[in-house]
């Protein structure tokens, strides 16, 4: 017995420390053999472009039940991708399950949530004027964290949650790879460690309870160095002629990404231990804000000049702006910054009866400096997001299935 624990954990070690996940050959050869010239020249120079992908085919048995099989390529936790707004989607879990613990009366995702400074350079929100009541809610805040990718909205989120249990929590959950370091606003690393006080009020303005500032005493690993480029603007607009050093950024690697999105949309497909505490209203309202398109909301409002329905949706849709086919809906987030472009998704199509996941990023930076706002988004990012979706997608539509999916119940009515 003892020698089995043994033997259990040498290979525990063994996998954890194996950054690599193996490649799927058939997943390449499938991309290479219907990519056009410019997607071929892109998977060609994996070292250039550093990008990963997971696809997840979901096949159903006879009682709609799904199970998956995962094929992955250049996919490494150890290959540091910036995670910009993505890491908004636990933020958004983590909240909901927070609420539910704190089992406080009265106190919910609609709650009135108004958030105070304990110290400079920390801000407050006393007002919303997004939402149709005027005033914040941890649930305005994750519809304009899934709708529009909104950056003040996380940052409110990190408030309410603090630094400490975020990270804390995702690691109790199995996620050891991912951090949160920070808001999205410029402060040093101190002043991340320190979140505001919040209050939750009733509708007549009574104190239902109040969260202290709290100082984050979490210890982050920061033993493994992660420079990007060649070089980079500073702050002050300086530029520096070394890599950029990303350290003690966010991080969340692609296989945990997937993960915490395939946990709340197919809780009982993980263990235990990595599902949010959620209720069944909390999953269909995540459900909704994931898949809601811009010109289907009111409350927030927005200009879809700017905020147009592919706005937040880069597999299949974002290259060209294109409208998105009323069947198909993307339940997903995605993050852009530094030249990295992420997204992570469950595509339904009600039409054809199809559905899979798809998790993938890329970094184009032609130039090798970073901050200087020259990235080749439009150029070859977005397009490699269509383009590799529109080829899973197309296999997808051919791929023989033993049971049809029953998808009635990932449709929803929308603002």
């Amino acid at each position: 017995m003892i020698r089995l624990a043994a033997l259990l954990s040498f290979l525990f070690s063994f996998y954890t420390m194996h950054a690599q996940t193996p490649d799927s050959s058939w997943l390449r050869r499938l991309l290479e053999e219907n990519a056009s010239p410019a997607l071929k020249s892109v998977l060609a120079q994996p070292d250039t472009f550093r990008y990963q992908l997971i696809y997840t085919r979901i096949d159903r048995d006879k009682n709609n039940k799904p199970s998956f099989t995962h094929y992955y390529l250049n996919v490494d936790k150890d290959r540091y991708f910036n995670p910009a707004s993505t890491v908004k989607m636990p933020l958004a879990f983590l909240s909901l399950e927070k609420l539910n613990r704190l089992k406080k009366a009265g106190v919910g995702k609609y709650t009135t949530m108004l958030t105070d400074s304990a110290a400079p350079p920390q801000t407050t929100v006393l007002t919303d004027t997004s939402a149709k009541n005027g005033l914040p809610s941890i649930a305005q805040y994750i519809r304009k964290i899934f709708l529009v990718s909104d950056n003040d909205a996380y940052n409110r989120l990190y408030e309410f949650l603090g630094q400490q249990y975020i990270n804390e929590t995702l690691q109790k959950k199995g996620y050891r790879n991912t951090r949160i370091t920070r808001r999205f606003v410029r402060m040093n690393e101190e002043e991340n460690r320190l979140t505001n006080p919040v209050r939750f009020l009733d509708e007549k303005g009574k104190l239902l309870y109040a969260q202290p500032a709290a100082k984050s005493a979490f210890n982050f690993d920061f033993s493994q160095r992660n420079l990007i480029g060649r070089a980079y603007y500073d702050r002050d607009e300086k530029l520096i002629g070394e890599p950029m050093d990303f350290t003690t950024h966010n991080n969340a690697p692609l296989a945990d990404l997937q993960r915490l999105l395939q946990s709340v949309l197919f809780p009982s497909s993980v263990p235990a231990k990595q599902r949010f505490d959620l209720t069944e209203d909390d999953y269909q309202f995540l459900y909704r804000y994931m898949s809601e398109l811009p010109s289907e909301s009111h409350f927030p409002n927005y200009d879809t000049t700017e905020f147009f329905d592919s706005y937040t949706k880069f597999f299949f849709f974002r290259a060209g702006k294109e409208k998105i086919p009323s069947y198909i809906r993307s339940f997903n987030k995605t993050g852009w910054s530094y030249g990295f472009l992420t997204d992570v998704c469950y595509i339904v199509d009600f039409k054809n009866n199809v559905e899979f996941m798809l998790s993938g990023n890329i970094y184009v930076n032609k130039d090798g400096v970073l901050n200087d706002n020259k990235y080749e988004y439009d150029e070859t990012g977005y397009p490699f997001f269509k383009e590799v979706g529109n080829i899973i997608y197309n296999h997808e539509l051919k791929r023989p299935r033993k049971h049809q999916p029953d998808l009635q119940s990932w449709k929803f009515t929308y603002d």
